[in-house]
């Protein structure tokens, strides 16, 4: 049976790069998931096509949707998004069906009550484990569970801003600091997905692609989502309790 496979967690975490690896070393794999498109109400960046990021919609239409139980509408981070219940149905009678991005839609298509009867597969990628949380929530290591996580992905979305552009604009910057500060809240929806894979190497990182085949924890991360997209189940793959996070 297909499913909707959702690929979700912090922003520079690697989801991306992950995709992109498997296009790359399991093209049959990834040519078996035909991609989400969800509406947005806001105009396309730079490199973003209609049809294959967003479709790309004023407000106004967007909200009419509300009206036409075919569609699910939801406000994601100052954007109105919506997503085709029809088209979603069509597409899974094909294929499965991927989405690749932010845990905020992807708590969504996990918990509304319109998708509970669509078969998922849900997998959340986190800069830190299940025994490193418990290792730095401990009262002996004086350390602030927000604050770190804020730090690892702060770090982790210069480094790959730096990459792109020379010089950093106090809106990249802006960008960058909402994001990071972001990661933590985020973290704290992990545990309603059904998988958690601990992923170190972030967009940041040259083991993605610096030396061909992906190393490190790209390389078992890669591996891990490969196994749960054959039904197996991988060493290293959590599942984490509610409140494992507060």
């Amino acid at each position: 049976m297909n499913k909707l496979i959702i690929l979700t967690g912090p922003s520079c975490i690697g989801k991306s790069p992950l995709d992109k690896a498997l296009k790359r070393f399991y093209p049959d794999i990834r040519e078996n998931m035909q991609k989400l498109v969800l509406f947005n109400d806001r105009s396309p960046r730079p490199g973003e096509m209609e049809g294959v990021d967003y479709y790309f919609r004023k407000k106004e239409e967007i909200e009419a949707f509300r009206l036409d139980g075919n569609y699910i509408v939801m406000g994601v981070r100052g954007d109105l998004q919506a997503l085709n219940l029809k088209e979603l149905s069509g597409m899974l009678k094909k294929n499965n069906v991927f989405f690749e991005g932010n845990p905020y839609v992807a708590e969504i298509l996990t918990t509304h009550p319109q998708l509970k009867d669509y078969p998922k597969l849900s997998v959340f990628l986190s800069p830190l484990s299940k025994e490193e949380i418990k290792y730095f929530k401990h009262p002996q290591r004086n350390v602030r569970l927000p604050d770190l996580i804020t730090e690892i992905m702060r770090r982790k979305q210069l480094r790959r801003k730096t990459r792109q552009k020379v010089e950093l604009s106090m809106l990249d910057l802006d960008d960058i600091e909402t994001r990071a500060s972001s990661a933590y809240r985020e973290m704290k929806m992990a545990w309603q997905f059904d998988h958690i894979i601990p992923n170190h190497d972030g967009e940041d990182s040259d083991n993605w692609e610096g030396f061909y085949y992906p190393v490190g924890d790209a390389r078992k991360t890669m591996l891990a989502f490969v196994r749960l997209l054959q039904g197996g189940k991988p060493e290293g793959v959590e599942k984490w309790e509610k409140g494992i996070l507060k």
